[in-house]
Order: structure tokens, then sequence, then C-alpha cells
């Protein structure tokens, strides 16, 4: 065999294949596109039987020279099936009839057909129905023009647009499919699936007419009222008003916005439910909430988010990220002009916004006062600034900081330039009053203490070390800088910067916890607490006792108090068998164990007295000045 003879026969060979696949493959596209048949079809042997009609006759020169033609109430019957019309055409040979006027099909007591015209085939229960076609079957009802019914099967399929109609819901589209076994329908292309309470738009749905449960599972919109969910695959139980959405799913209502990748929603109770990569955005209130399980009651407001929670927060022209192990919201006077929220977060919270930064073990944030509380261990950072104490509280005013308060053991430190000296104070309790977001006064009260470095004008090499004991300092600030400080009743030593003592340059209470910081949005994740050692112990504050009024007279709640030594006893006014004591000041035995020197930190001594003058100026060994003074003391950078 020649090698022309060769390529040919192999040609010809490959040629053989590739028509025998082409009609595979176009044999595999027509299947694809016919319904699942449950059994083989196969043709009957049973003949459409004529029952009855007013006038029988054949037309053997008009256009249907073979067909019977019947005329006034016209009846077929067919296996378990009777059908009615005004006239007929009846094609014995091929088992079948043409349907005019009135026509009517009934098959058992389950369903019925309704048309003007019919097209019937006996061999395969095929019946073609057009024009004003009614489908009725077990309370649904499907109305179209143009209807093709397996009789086999039980499927009818329409394809110039369809209604379907059923106790509450109403479905058009422009194909459609109903089986009447399963009871399912499948609607493509123009879906519009309406109910009382909701409307539903998709291109492609499967409905079961038994549960009234929408499989959704191309691109839907469904609309309720005010809110409204976008979603490619889910199911919408239309009774229960339930919907379980995948593939990264939309609820939005009020301005407020929830995807996931798996949404959970019950219209009837508003509970909301998110799973992994929830994004829960708040437009009105520029905030937005990322975890991977959230749960939201929009009836009572209230939230719940784990699961690396993050609340972010665009209110102002840098975004803040807060996360903690658990976040809650509760809502309080819902639907009324009062209305407000509390926020509480909790276990390992840390924040990160390019211009502060916080970490504390839980925090709470109330919208009706503005308020923000941090609590355990709660630090801030703000540039070079530090700020901590047992409890911080900060209040906010049109989403911008207006005051902080720091509750016990308060220490604000500022580290210089030049990464080795820190300016600090540290107090009992700190204040902070803010201007546009800027700090402008800071007040400091009780056991203060403060180190400050002057700087010089010229080139902002430091000069002097200033060390300050007294009972309240306030500073006023400008631009970030310090520009007047005062304090009453103080003791101040001013050291030259080359003869600072290493033991008064640093507070005793001094901590720089530059390892906790939060470097930056994706760093709050990663909880770095302070080393063992350094966490603050809470010290008691000194309160009044509770009391309540009895009879015309205050009576402590406590039962009985210990008398402290040394102070005079009385008994109550009414002779009373109950003994109240007090101390020679006035303060209980409790209150002055609360404020007991053990559980204060160590501080420097507060003069007594008021006898000492402006003037009473020493000079401390090394050249140092040290002053005492009852008067204003104002330090003024670069003097």
């Amino acid at each position: 065999m020649t090698t022309n003879n060769r390529i040919k026969v192999l040609f010809s060979g490959h040629r053989i294949l590739i028509v025998v696949l082409l009609c595979l493959f176009g044999l595999s596209v027509v299947q694809s596109r016919q319904p699942n048949k449950k059994k083989p079809r196969k043709s009957t042997n049973e003949r459409v039987y004529l029952v009855h009609a007013d006038v029988t006759n054949y037309d053997m020169f008009g256009d249907n020279p073979t067909a019977q033609v019947l005329k006034g109430r016209v009846a077929f019957r067919h296996n378990g099936a009777r059908l009615f019309c005004d006239s007929a055409y009846l094609y014995q040979e091929s088992n079948s009839f043409k349907a005019f006027g009135h026509v009517k099909m009934y098959q058992g007591d389950t369903l019925s057909l309704f048309s003007d015209y019919a097209y019937y085939d006996g061999n395969d229960q095929m019946a073609e129905a057009r024009y004003n076609v009614v489908l009725k079957h077990r309370g649904t009802t499907l109305y179209t023009d143009s209807l093709n019914y397996d009789r086999l099967y039980g499927i009818g399929y329409f394809f110039e647009g369809g209604k379907m109609v059923d106790k509450k819901n109403v479905l058009v589209s422009d194909w459609g499919e109903y089986d009447t076994e399963t009871r399912n329908a499948v609607f493509n292309y123009n879906v519009n699936l309406k109910n009382p309470k909701f409307v539903l738009t998709t291109d492609t749905l499967h409905y079961d007419t038994r549960t009234s449960m929408a499989h959704i599972v191309g691109p839907s919109k469904i609309t309720s009222g005010k809110s409204t969910i976008y979603t490619s695959q889910g199911y919408y139980d239309t009774n229960k008003e339930k919907a379980r959405l995948y593939g990264r799913s939309r609820l939005t209502n009020n301005g407020k916005e929830l995807t996931g990748d798996s949404l959970f929603y019950n219209e009837k109770t508003g509970i909301s439910q998110g799973f992994h990569n929830v994004v829960y955005k708040d437009s009105l209130n520029k905030n937005q909430l990322n975890s991977n399980y959230f749960w939201y009651n929009e009836k009572t407001g209230f939230a719940f988010a784990t699961d690396s929670a993050v609340m972010m927060d665009f209110s102002q022209r840098d975004t803040l990220y807060l996360h903690s192990d658990t976040m809650k919201v509760y809502t309080f006077n819902i639907n009324t002009d009062s209305v407000y929220r509390v926020a509480h977060c909790y276990n390992k919270v840390r924040a990160f916004r390019p211009d502060v930064q916080a970490v504390c073990d839980s925090l709470i944030y109330n919208t009706k006062d503005s308020c923000l509380i941090m609590y355990k261990d709660p630090i801030t950072w703000n540039a070079n600034r530090q700020l901590l104490g047992e409890v911080i509280e900060v209040f906010m005013k049109d989403s911008t900081i207006d005051r902080a308060h720091v509750i016990n053991q308060a220490l604000s430190i500022e580290q210089l330039p030049d990464s080795i000296h820190f300016n600090q104070i540290s107090s009992r309790e700190m204040f902070g009053y803010f201007e546009n977001g800027e700090i402008r006064k800071t007040e400091a009260i009780g056991n203060v203490l403060a180190v400050y470095y002057l700087e010089e004008d010229k080139d902002s090499s430091l000069t002097n070390m200033a060390y300050i004991e007294t009972d309240t300092m306030r500073m006023f600030m400008r631009n970030r800088q310090l520009e007047t400080l005062w304090t009453c009743k103080s003791q101040n030593v001013m050291y030259p910067i080359t003869q600072t003592p290493v033991a008064k340059s640093k507070l005793p209470s001094f901590a720089w916890f530059d390892y906790v910081r939060p470097l930056d949005k994706n760093d709050i994740f990663v909880w770095r607490g302070k080393k063992s050692g350094t966490e603050l112990k809470n010290i008691p504050r000194r309160s009044a006792p509770l009391q309540h009024i009895s009879s015309g007279s205050v009576v402590s709640v406590e039962s009985e108090v210990k008398p402290v030594a040394g102070a005079e006893q009385s008994k109550p006014a009414d002779g009373a068998d109950a003994k109240q004591t007090s101390s020679a000041d006035g303060v209980s035995e409790k209150q002055k164990t609360a404020g007991s020197p053990e559980s204060k930190p160590e501080s420097a001594p507060v003069p007594a007295s008021d006898s000492v003058k402006d003037s009473d100026v020493q000079t401390a060994p090394g050249g140092e000045t040290k002053t005492e003074a009852k008067t204003d003391v104002e330090l003024k950078d670069n003097k």
C-alpha cells in the first residue's frame, strides 16, 4: 500500500470517527433537553375510544380526508383519561385527534386540563394544548397559552410564558415545567414569585408546591418591605418565611447590610445568622463588623459576633479597627426617637487606627452618652504617648473625642525624640480635655508625681529635668506641645540635664509597653499581654457606705462596724443596741481599709502645712535647684 493510500485510509478513518462523535454529541444535547425519565417511553396499544358525538361524518374532499369529523358534545376516553370538546378530527390510523372549542381533559379526580384547542396522541399519551390553557392539580393552577402535557411521566411544559398559582404564591416565567407526581415545578427566564409579604425575582427557580419551598439556583433578589436579599443559591420557605442562603449571599435592611458565605434568615422572628466571612455594615452610622459567626435580631436590635470578630469605624478620616474574642450589641428604646445602643467587647480587646491604638481586657460603649469605658489593664497610645490606668473612660462628641478620665493608678508617658528620655506623670486620677480631637488640657489629681524635660529653643536639645511632687497638676497644651503647667502646694526639683539622677529620671510606676502596642490593622488579631508581674493590681476606691432612710433617720446598710482604736464610740440617738463607730476623722474602718497606705502605690510625701513660702529655695547637692511652693508654678517650653 502506497503512502498516499495509507494517508487516505487514515484520514477516512478519522473522518468517520469525527462524524460518529458529532452524532453522539448531538444526541447527548438532544437528550439533555429532555426531561428526566423515570421509566422508558413506550407506546400503548389502547385505542382512543369515541364515547359520543352529536354528528359524525367524513369529508372525503376536504382538507382532512382521512379524519372522521365530529361535532356537538364530543367525548373521548383513553387509558383512564376523559376528554371533551365542541368538535374534533379523529385520526384512527394514528390513534390521535384534534379537539376544538371548550376542550377539557380529566385524569382521575386530581387533574384537569382546559384549553381552546388541543392535539392528543394516543400512542405517546401526549397532549398539546393551546390558547387559554388552564392546568389544575391538587390546589395548584397553571395558566399559559401553550402547554404540552406528557401523561406517561405526568409532566407539563409551557414555553411561551406561564403563571402558576397556589394558596399563597404566584409564579410567573417564560418557560417552565410541572411534575404532577412529585409536584415540583421548574421555572426559567424572567422568573417572578409574588407573595403577599415578599417578591422573588430570578432566572432559574425550583419550587415544591407541597411544602411551598423555593429552591434558588441562580442570581436572585428577594424583596420584603424594607429588607432585600441577594443570593445565587439557597432555599426559601414561603410558608415559614425562612431562608437558607449560600454562595456569598447578602441581606440589606434600613441602611444595614449583612453578607456571608452562608446566611440563615427568619422573616417572622427577625433573626438572621451568618457563617464564615460575615460582614455586617451600617452605612448610616459608618461602621462595619466582620466575623466568622454573626447573630442578629432586627426586632430587638441585639447582635452577637465571635470568631475573628473585628469592628471598623469609618466616621473619621482614618478607619478604626477593633478586635475582641466576643462582641455584643444591645439596643434600647428601639423604634423610638430615643433609641440608643450599648456595645460590649470582651476578652483580648485590641484596637488600631493610624493616630491611636489601644488594648484592654474588655470595654463598653454607650451611644446614649457617647461614653466608652475600658477595663482591666487598659492602655492607649497616641503618637509617642502612652496612657494607662485601672479604668479609662472616653467621652465622644460628634464622633470625636471630647474628654477622657483615667481612674486609679493613672500613668501618662511621652517618649521624647531621642527615644531615651520620657516625660511622665502618675496620679490617682487623670482627666483629659480635647478640642477638635486634639488634647487641650490635662488634669492630674491625687499623689501626683511628674518628670518633665525642658528643651533648648534653637536645636530642641534637652537642658533641664523637672521633678515634681504635688496633689494637683494642670497642663495646657497647644499643637500637642506643653504651653503652661500649673501646680499647687508642690515640691519641685530642677536638675541640669548633665546631672540628672538615674533614680529620678523614671517614676516608680514607670512602664513602657511598646511590645504590647498594635502595629497595624492585621496585628490586632495577635494577642500580646503584659509581661508577668507588670499587670496592675486594682486598688479599692474610697466610697461612702450605702445607706437608706428608715423611720426618719439615716441607717447604715453595714450591720456592724468594728471600732477603730482611739476613736470615740457613740450609741444611736434612738437607743438601739446596734453600735455605729467611726474614726476621729469620720471615716469608717471599712473605708480606712479601702484607702489604707498598704493599698496605695508608693509616692513622695506632700507638705502637711501651708507655711512654706514662695521664697523658700534651697540649693541641692550637685548644683540642682529645689523649690517648695504653695502658689502656681509655670514651666514653659524652651525656657
